[in-house]
């Protein structure tokens, strides 16, 4: 099982709802996976700049962290299972890591 850090920057196969289909897009790694079971807690990233709700923000230099185009943290982390994980794509820095922090805790 391939062994994620905390602000890690991943793609993720997210299932769609009748599970025959899936869409990668880019997510923060919030813990490492569990030793029992290989979840993880992961926080959805977006290229949806507008419209975006309280404690959402465009993430800054996303070409640092590995991303193609501007991209946006969204709120509310979501537990999946650590084999949709696909790959490592770049890190968040520490100061960029406290924002979203902060957002999570609204």
């Amino acid at each position: 099982m391939p062994s994620y850090s905390i602000a890690d920057v991943v793609l993720v196969a997210y299932p769609f709802t009748d599970l025959a289909n899936r869409k990668v897009r880019p997510a923060i790694i919030l813990s490492p996976p569990g030793e029992k079971y290989g979840d993880v807690f992961i926080l959805p990233m977006t290229s949806r700049l507008a419209n975006l709700q309280a404690g959402e923000f465009e993430l800054p230099g996303f070409l640092e962290y590995g991303l193609n185009v501007p991209t946006a943290v969204k709120r509310g982390c979501v537990l999946i299972d650590s084999s949709l994980v696909l790959k490592r794509i770049g890190q968040l820095d520490m100061e960029t890591m406290d924002q979203v922090q902060r957002s999570l805790r609204l």
